[in-house]
């Protein structure tokens, strides 16, 4: 298994180093579903111990991203329908009340973070790399709860977003359009968050999640 650190993990908090080592190799698709991630492997690769990583592990098995067997270890998780259903409805319903709230809370500083996030969706071409869509995606929709200004909404979101960015990538990696319907869709989403009126921020909210749902439930997964 090969995996590059970006340096000398922090010796104060190394659980968290290898959390966020394997929420990206995930969310990017370089540990793809079925995986079997072994812990003498992954702590020799990061240069750790193996507490760290079979706490790293625990905490994936929580958020639903690595399945723990019993007497075999621990393997990516294979998305599935069901997970598809689940993870869609939960973030369908913290998104319309985020963009409910923020309607209202909007700042100039938060606007212009949303333009700068669409400006950079604006300009991807068709080659654009399926991690850099979710970057994109994900920094947008991190802006509507920062403005929400609701910290346990935030909360819900931060458990969510390393699914939703595993959902995202391997939407993205199969529906390519992200240069041709990233921006626009985003775009309207602004549009009606800056119009000030919750109902409607919310309305688009939900038609947006909508759409994202319509591209997973497309794809050939197995049923659970």
């Amino acid at each position: 298994m090969k995996l590059v650190s970006a340096g000398a993990p922090p010796r104060a908090s190394l659980s968290d180093y290898v959390l966020a080592v394997l929420r990206e190799k995930l969310a990017t698709g370089e540990l793809a579903p079925g995986v079997h991630l072994r812990e003498a492997d992954l702590a020799a690769a990061l240069e750790v111990s193996r507490g760290p990583v079979r706490e790293a592990l625990a905490m994936l098995e929580a958020e639903g991203q690595v399945e723990i067997r019993r007497h075999r270890g621990a393997f990516v998780s294979v998305l599935t329908k069901t997970d598809v259903e689940e993870v869609h409805t939960l973030r369908a319903a913290v998104e319309a009340l985020a963009a409910e709230r923020a309607a209202t809370r909007l700042t100039a500083d938060h606007l212009a973070e949303l333009d700068r996030v669409l400006e950079a969706m604006k300009v991807t071409s068709g080659s654009v790399a399926p991690q850099e869509a979710v970057r994109l995606d994900l920094a947008f929709h991190d802006v509507v709860y920062a403005a929400a200004d609701h910290a346990r909404l935030l909360r819900v979101w931060t458990s969510l977003r390393s699914q939703v960015s595993f959902f995202l990538h391997t939407r993205n990696v199969n529906f390519p359009d992200f240069p041709t319907v990233g921006f626009p869709e985003h775009h309207a989403l602004r549009t009606a968050l800056s119009g000030g009126d919750p109902a409607v921020a919310r309305a688009a909210a939900e038609e947006h999640m909508r759409g994202a749902y319509t591209r997973l439930s497309q794809l050939d997964l197995p049923e659970s």
